[in-house]
């Protein structure tokens, strides 16, 4: 049996003036009808590249060698008209960041339609009708009042819903999905993956599944190839690859946790910040003369105070106002009610002095991508605030680059290469390094691990509370992974339709929810 993808000795490598990096180095692998092929491994280990590859989707300094096979066609090689028919139509892709990945001028509607269109229109009596079928099937609430809704109208999670409903636009024989759950939380990602799962079953489509967490590949995945430096070092069936890995680094892999609770709060902790009342309205406006017909409520009479030391895990499904109260409280969006910082009410300050006090609050984006400069090297990057906030020059910079880079898991010699030469999961890295190079007072952190792999996130979480130990430093901690949340929160707060609905000591909350709501997010990953 011809398989639907063939992968031969396939092999990339990335020239620039200075240097040749191989990211793949001959790699074999196959996916058959109806075959679910997982590709695991560490940041930086050559899975999305391997991927990128097949589409040849990779920039022009990449050197692609070996042989991909589409059901016995050659794809390395090919014209780009031919690749234009295979793409989106034959193969489909989800990437891992959707903010980059989607028009930001076209709305929702216009860019499904362009997928429809493109390849499947002659199917379809309403395509409308069909894009909101696909955007259903996907979870997104309210998909009819979606279609007219721009890409940063909504949440990292339903961005990346969007994307896997593109991909499944045309019934690809090929799904590629590169962490395609890493921006939703447990309850819809259980969705997509119980999407999958059924794709797997009533259709004879492959799938070539990327992700850092070995739970959804124990869940989802028939077999699994181990990345490592470009390499695949152990493949084979699930079952035994995880009741008996051979190589060191998939038990490395395997055995990876976070430790189960956070050091204690001092009791004489003072109160780093606090929020009273806080409301964030959105306002709906519609006809010619733009008249305010509705709010979107993102966050609604929430409060909280955050000691030194302590970190506040924020969970919730995506669109609950999580982010949105993460930028209330670092004064970046307008709201009601109250936000003190050491006793200083935020809207006080000028935008001059609230420049001055950036140096102690400092924010870790969801997109890493997003939030570096595309023309700033990795070095320039982690300097930037640090340049901004002392005025005084830094006699050894180089070590303050290297030490912050080295806390976070990146190698010091790749301090001159740009964002888009990095991983997603190293990307992220750099993002939190140029944060804690100023040593600031509170953190927000949004999603900080979600692109990263279960050692990185050990690695990062372990790091975190060093920090915040060694710098008494107060975390706002959010995300969708309810197992960090749970090893680096003293105090959890649950939110749902931008209302705060519990809130309390973290192992209350983990060992007696008293919301439905809770009771729900935690049985998601039981």
């Amino acid at each position: 049996m011809t398989p639907l993808l063939s992968v031969n000795n396939l092999a990339v490598k990335f020239n620039s003036d200075e240097s040749e990096v191989i990211a793949v180095d001959g790699i074999n692998f196959e996916i058959n009808k109806g075959e679910v092929l997982a590709l695991v491994g560490e940041s930086g280990s050559g899975k999305s590249v391997s991927a990128l590859s097949t589409l040849s989707l990779l920039p022009n300094n990449a050197d692609i060698s070996g042989s991909i096979k589409l059901q016995g066609k050659e794809l390395v090689g090919i014209s780009h008209n031919e690749l234009k028919s295979v793409r989106g139509s034959e193969v489909s892709f989800i990437f891992q960041e959707p903010m980059t990945s989607l028009n930001p001028l076209h709305t929702i509607e216009k860019q499904l339609r362009e997928a429809v269109e493109l390849h499947s229109a002659a199917h379809f009596s309403s395509i409308t009708e069909y894009i909101v079928e696909l955007l259903t099937r996907v979870g997104i609430d309210s998909p009819r009042q979606r279609l007219g809704a721009y890409p940063h109208q909504l949440s990292g999670g339903q961005r990346q819903r969007v994307m896997i409903a593109m991909a499944l636009a045309n019934n690809p024989k090929i799904l590629i999905a590169d962490e395609p759950t890493t921006a939703l939380d447990v309850t819809i990602e259980a969705q997509i993956l119980d999407l999958l799962v059924e794709l797997k079953k009533n259709t004879e489509m492959g799938i070539l599944f990327i992700t850092h967490d070995l739970g959804l590949v124990k869940r989802l995945a028939n077999r699994v190839c181990v990345m490592k430096n470009g390499k695949i070092v152990e493949h084979g069936l699930v079952s035994a690859v995880f009741e008996k890995p051979c190589h060191e680094y998939t038990r490395k892999l395997l055995f990876a946790n976070t430790s189960v609770s956070p050091d204690p709060v001092g009791e004489k902790a003072a109160i780093v910040a606090e929020v009273s009342s806080l409301k964030v309205w959105f306002p709906i406006q519609r006809g010619l003369l733009k008249r305010t017909v509705g709010f979107v409520k993102a966050v609604n009479d929430a409060n909280l105070t955050v000691r030194e030391g302590e970190t506040i895990g924020v969970v919730g499904e995506s669109g609950s106002g999580k982010s949105t109260l993460a930028l209330a409280l670092m004064r970046l969006i307008k709201y009601e009610g109250s936000v003190y910082f050491n006793d200083q009410n935020l809207s006080d300050f000028s935008l001059k002095e609230l420049r001055k006090l950036r140096k102690d609050i400092q924010i870790v984006f969801q997109d890493p991508y997003g939030s570096l400069s595309p023309r700033m090297t990795c070095e320039q990057i982690i300097l930037e605030g640090v340049k901004v906030h002392f005025s005084s020059p830094l006699k050894d910079t180089e070590n303050l680059v290297s030490e912050a880079m080295l806390e976070v898991g990146l190698d010091p010699k790749t301090r001159h290469r740009y964002p888009h030469e990095f991983s997603g999961g190293q990307r992220q890295r750099i993002a939190i390094a140029r944060a804690m190079a100023l040593k600031p007072k509170l953190v927000v952190l949004d999603e900080p691990t979600s692109a990263l792999d279960r050692t990185v996130q050990v690695q990062i979480v372990e790091l975190l509370k060093f920090l915040q130990k060694k710098h008494k430093m107060a975390y706002i901690f959010i995300s969708h992974d309810l197992k960090v949340i749970r090893s680096m929160s003293h105090r959890i707060i649950v939110m749902k339709d931008g209302n705060i609905v519990e809130a309390g000591d973290a192992k209350q909350i983990y060992n007696n929810p008293q919301n439905s709501y809770t009771k729900s997010l935690l049985q998601s990953v039981n």
